[in-house]
């Protein structure tokens, strides 16, 4: 997750008839509100697909009368918080341009109720972190509205915005917090359940191409038309407590792949590596030696000053791309393409490469990026080329390849709770998948098609002059805040 100046406000279209599937649409910029009826018994919510800022966003409305707030959409989280109107970090001033997406005020709400004073609190892996209360509220999604939703109230934070956090229920804060499950609520899927809003707790993910205007989350059902091929069911993997807390799956293979030839890329922390599929997480984070190797593939190089790989802008057009193994042999395969790996430096004016190979081209960042311990993190820059199923109750991914910029749908909701994910067949080999393998050094035979040459890159990189990188340097503080795993790891 990044923070820069780059502000968009998410529409909303809501239809809302039987309780069968809730659809949240994203938008890419901002269309107006409206509401509109389905014939497929969905109702709908945009979520903004924010390109500089990271992540995605959905508008909501919170309290009696409703207040209007636009929240990150998370599934490597399990709490709904929203930052206080009182909080210093919505207060506006020529440094800070406060909670530009919204926030809460307690007091001009006839439903706020605190059920826990002082009892939220949030840390993420970058640091940053909400304290405040639990409350109550009216919670309004597309068009559905749940009353008395536990959510965190923001007093305390250095987060400019709130989280919806769709996670497990036992990865919650105060689960965390408290060291006890005793602690957890029903968070907002388990909620939707309940309510009969959908059959069952699951989730299905597109979040379409990287400048996509339309994508969409859909709970309780599936879109037979947002996915090319079959789509496979893998298992989620316990924490190391022996708890499902978090979508840790196991990636079986990586290979980089482009005119010039394939390379199957390995790692000392030996396959399956085991990753986290993360909407709330802007990039996708690899053990070190696994992330160097993919580095060294497209000519990317790591900046110790921002903690950042950086590669050439123009590397977008590259027609190269990795894939991704999931479950072992006859598991599912994601291949990620380069136009969906290289993001902006800064929302301001470009940054070339001062010297070295690259000297005079515009500087971006790289969507995947080094983790020194597991699990890794697979966000953002991964899922927009998936379609994803969160299965909650049997403890499943659905994964398939994405078809980018769908117009047609073809909604199956789940039939029942703890059904499994509709028009899905299991990998046939996951049972099978144990660690495996060496670690080898690729040939690097595919490097000269991603990079239309085979001239190596400068073995240090050049300097930069990072005074003129201000709002990167900010956006680096926050680009992992939707991991969400608090103190559980």
């Amino acid at each position: 997750m990044k923070t820069v100046a780059t502000l968009a406000t998410g529409a909303l279209v809501a239809s809302v008839a039987q309780a069968q599937v809730v659809q949240w649409d994203i938008q890419r910029r901002q269309t107006g509100s409206r509401l509109t009826r389905r014939q497929d018994g969905t109702f709908t919510e945009v979520i903004t697909n924010e390109k500089l800022r990271g992540g995605y966003f959905a508008s909501c409305q919170v309290g009696t009368p409703g207040q209007n707030l636009t929240l990150q959409l998370d599934t490597g989280s399990s709490d709904i918080w929203v930052p206080s109107s009182q909080a210093s970090v919505c207060e506006t001033s020529s440094r800070n341009e406060g909670c530009t997406f919204g926030s809460y005020d307690e007091s001009a709400s006839s439903t706020f109720a605190v059920v826990g004073e002082g009892d939220f609190s949030i840390s993420y892996v970058d640091g940053s972190h909400s304290k405040g209360d639990y409350i109550t509220e009216t919670f309004e999604i597309g068009g559905a509205t749940l009353k008395n939703m536990t959510m965190g109230l923001g007093v305390s934070t250095d987060i400019p915005y709130g989280l919806v956090g769709v996670g497990y229920a036992l990865n919650e804060a105060i689960v965390g917090n408290t060291r006890s499950s005793s602690s957890l609520y029903d968070n907002l899927p388990v909620l939707m359940q309940k309510e009969g809003l959908i059959k069952t707790n699951a989730y299905s993910l597109w979040l379409n191409d990287l400048d996509a205007s339309t994508g969409s989350i859909m709970f309780g059902g599936i879109d037979t038309e947002k996915y090319k091929g079959d789509l496979t069911r893998i298992n989620i993997y316990k924490d190391a407590g022996g708890s499902f807390s978090s979508f840790i799956v196991a990636l079986t293979s990586l290979q980089a792949s482009s005119s010039s030839g394939t390379d199957s890329l390995s790692s000392q922390q030996q396959f399956p590596v085991p990753v986290v599929l993360d909407s709330g997480t802007t990039f996708s984070y690899l053990p070190t030696d696994l992330a160097e190797q993919v580095w060294r593939e497209v000519g990317a190089e790591y900046y110790s000053d921002v903690g950042v790989a950086l590669l050439p802008c123009n590397m977008e057009n590259s027609q190269g791309h990795f894939s991704f193994g999931f479950g072992g042999t006859g598991g599912p395969v994601i291949n990620v393409t380069m136009d969906e790996l290289v993001l902006p430096l800064t929302n301001g004016s470009p940054i070339p490469f001062p010297s070295g190979p690259n000297k005079g081209q515009e500087a971006c960042q790289f969507g995947i990026q080094n983790f020194s311990s597991s699990p890794y993190l697979l966000g953002d820059t991964f899922l927009r080329s998936a379609y994803v199923v969160y299965d909650l109750v049997n403890n499943e991914i659905g994964l398939a390849p994405t078809d980018f910029n769908a117009t047609e749908s073809n909604v199956i909701a789940f039939a029942s709770n703890g059904a499994q994910i509709p028009s899905a067949t299991v990998a046939p080999n996951q049972a099978e998948v144990t660690q495996s393998g060496s670690f080898t050094q690729p040939t690097y035979g595919a490097s000269g098609g991603f990079k239309n040459d085979k001239e190596n890159v400068a073995s240090l990189p050049p300097a930069f002059d990072w005074s003129r990188i201000v709002v990167m340097g900010a956006s680096m503080s926050l680009m992992m805040v939707g991991s969400g795993f608090f103190l559980l790891f």
